[in-house]
């Protein structure tokens, strides 16, 4: 195991930078924080900071914190470009992630799941399937409570199950055991300064792996096909997963039945109606949870019981209300126009979509040709509205669009809808933006929805 620094300074003190705080500080390494808000904005954790004996330096970043320091440790989203890290670079000083810093220091055994869609519901999954199996498990990194900061605490048989984001790839140089790649499009390119460096951090996740180790990887998807052809690390065992084709070591579908080949036969997981996730990608995302369970050794009985009664995550298709025959969908996670592609491919019947948000630099081409099979009316909202109808706008009346309107936010789409939507239709709210014009997060938005739509429900009286 690598030696821990002498004296670290962490940027950003959201849940990372906390997990990253509390690991170096209960370790007796020297700690200096770091984080733009002042004192006021952060009264929550500036206690429990002070209390562990952090040298706290708020309301921006010096480039004298780097003075005497070993390392630098960034917060999930803190940018690359930052002159303090572009400084750190200039004197060699090593740059981590809360991920690095799990996978360089657990010594329990890891699991990581990446991809540009489906990374939640598919981790999820796989910690549902090996907690079925009666393994202790848990389930962290880019969801729910980083696991950092609670290494000590879990016994060495626990498997770690982390949802790893782009954002957190970048600065690995240790990767995960068994790792996953599910997908890879076009994403976060306001972040990366191109497709191929967006990849390469995704690329992280198995690009260290060592002979025994497990990769999982899609095999439908253009990049992963590539990698499972020419890029797996010497000695380590490659599953695949696919929709489309028979994987000789994996999983996949024939007919209606999801099959699983664990290197000894082949083995049913389940049909694909006793799926209860709607949508074509969700069979997906179970054919990559049972192969990265399959690749860690998880029983199939389990596998089979943790699909049957999994029930999905929430902003992901979640149904919140059906009123007067109109069903009202939230899938805020929908932050790039190829998962509401997805989201629209979920549905029969019609649909008014609210889509916006913040654009993310992404291509809109695909979004615009399905949206014109399957939306009957689109209210455009956020910072992006503008873009959304101008994209949509030659498909009025040349397809199922009926009509495009821009409203101002959320909540007048919200309202918008409720006075277009027709008994029978979907209300789908699947932005194909970010939230940050107007959120914190994606999570945020999708609570605001499920509220204004719970509001209109009581303001209206029940069905």
């Amino acid at each position: 195991m690598d030696a821990l620094p002498k004296r670290v300074v962490v940027l950003g003190l959201g849940r990372q930078g906390m997990a990253m705080v509390r690991f170096f500080a209960r370790a007796g390494v020297h700690v200096r924080a770091s984080d733009k808000r002042d004192a006021r904005a952060l009264a929550d954790r500036v206690a429990e900071l002070r209390d562990l004996g952090v040298e706290l330096v708020l309301g921006g970043h010096p480039l004298s914190l780097l003075d005497g320091a070993d390392m630098l440790a960034l917060s999930g989203g803190i940018p690359l470009t930052l002159p303090i890290v572009q400084e750190a670079r200039h004197r060699g000083i090593p740059l981590v992630s809360d991920a690095e810093l799990t996978l360089r220091y657990a010594v329990q055994p890891t699991v990581g799941i990446t991809g540009s869609a489906g990374k939640t519901t598919t981790t999820t999954l796989v910690g549902l399937m090996a907690q079925r199996a009666g393994w202790p498990v848990q389930v962290g990194g880019n969801i729910g409570t980083p696991l950092l900061d609670r290494l000590d605490a879990l016994t060495q048989d626990t498997w770690l199950v982390l949802e790893l984001s782009s954002f957190q790839l970048e600065l690995c140089t240790h990767s995960p055991h068994v790792a996953a790649v599910l997908n890879v499009t076009p994403n976060h390119l306001d972040r990366h300064p191109s497709m191929e460096a967006y990849a390469e951090a995704k690329r992280n996740i198995f690009r260290y792996q060592q002979p025994g180790d497990k990769l999982i990887l899609g095999w439908d998807n253009e990049w992963t096909r590539g990698w499972a052809r020419r890029a797996v690390p010497s000695g380590v065992r490659l599953f695949l997963f696919s929709l489309e084709e028979e994987v000789p070591l994996g999983t996949y579908v024939r007919g209606d039945r999801l099959l699983l080949r664990d290197g000894e036969g082949e083995q049913l997981l389940c049909r694909v109606e006793e799926i209860p996730l709607r949508g074509r990608h969700n069979v997906a995302n179970v054919l990559a949870a049972a192969a990265v369970a399959g690749a860690m050794g998880v029983p199939v009985d389990a596998i089979r019981e943790a699909v049957r009664t999994f029930r999905g995550v929430p902003h992901r298709l979640e149904e919140v209300a059906r009123h007067r025959g109109v069903l009202w969908v939230n899938d805020s996670i929908a932050t790039a126009p190829e998962r509401v592609v997805a989201a629209l491919r979920s549905f029969d019947e019609p649909i008014v979509l609210l889509a916006g948000g913040k654009d993310k630099n992404l291509p809109w081409d695909e979004f615009a040709r399905v949206a014109g099979e399957r939306v009957r009316w689109v209210i455009a909202f956020g910072d992006a509205g503008p873009l959304v109808e101008r994209v949509l706008r030659p498909y009025v009346g040349r397809s199922r669009i009926q009509g495009v309107e821009v409203v101002r936010d959320l909540e007048a789409a919200v309202r918008r809808a409720a006075a277009v939507a027709q008994p029978g239709e979907v209300v789908l709210l699947s932005p194909g933006g970010t939230s940050f014009d107007a959120y914190q997060n994606f999570e945020e938005r999708g609570e605001h929805f499920r509220q204004l739509v719970r509001s209109l429900v009581n303001e209206v009286g029940h069905p």
